[in-house]
């Protein structure tokens, strides 16, 4: 089976990423475990819209929201896939909204669906335009940034952590410029749009009590083009 890379995606263990990609043929989103090592990603040119081959099983104890997640084996590097390639299986891939994406009435500002009901996945595509999205500094947290979304139902999303590995190295290389971060919000506003890889983190009970699966932003697109120095590791 052939996956293009749609997701690469930080954790607090530098040591690891995660990967997630779209099957070209059935169209089906895929997450490989068991979760890979940096190195490994590096030594395959597993980035962003690259065409990965492997045997991938499903996981019998991962159920829902995490119904991508399967076991490889004979995973390796085959290509990459061209923009226009990479536009088209993220297009395939839509939600008009979060909320329908999911299947989940967030209500405004919300970022959690509660863990006594999981939606049928955790991986999802929306398009939108940069104006849309405005990235910021997190108030809390030194050298991090989040992102302001008002989706397409006219639904805002305030502060929603970026897990995108591009975005966190061009951050750490950045944030404490002058002009940080107008310089990559001119680099999104420079683009047509933008698709948006939002995906449910792992079950979290956070200390007011919210205890379910939380939103993140796994990928950001810009089309047509796309800045190299946000594709690295």
């Amino acid at each position: 089976m052939k996956i293009i890379i749609t997701d690469l995606t930080r954790f607090r263990n530098d040591d690891i990423v995660c990967i997630a990609g779209i099957d070209k043929e059935s169209k089906k989103c895929i997450r490989p475990l068991p979760y890979i090592k940096k190195a490994k990603c590096k030594k395959l040119s597993i980035l962003p819209g690259a065409i990965l081959e492997g045997n991938f099983t499903p996981d019998p104890k991962r159920g829902n929201p995490h119904s991508e997640d399967m076991h490889y084996n004979g995973l390796k590097y085959i290509g990459d896939c061209s923009s226009n390639e990479l536009n088209q299986i993220l297009k395939g891939s839509l939600s008009k909204s979060i909320s329908s994406g999911f299947t989940y009435p967030f209500n405004e500002g919300g970022k959690v669906i509660p863990h006594t009901n999981p939606p049928a996945k955790s991986i999802i595509t929306i398009k939108v335009s940069p104006q849309q999205i405005p990235i910021v500094k997190d108030g809390f947290v030194p050298q991090k940034i989040k992102l302001n979304l008002r989706d397409n139902d006219n639904k805002k999303y305030s502060y929603l952590p970026i897990t995108d590995l591009g975005f966190f190295n061009y951050t750490m290389s950045h944030y404490n410029e002058a002009d940080f971060p107008k310089k990559l919000n001119d680099i999104l506003n420079n683009e047509k749009s933008v698709y948006l890889r939002i995906g449910l983190s792992g079950k979290y009970k956070s200390k007011d009590g919210r205890d379910g699966y939380w939103l993140q932003v796994n990928g950001i697109y810009t089309f047509p083009n796309y800045s190299k120095q946000l594709r690295c590791y």
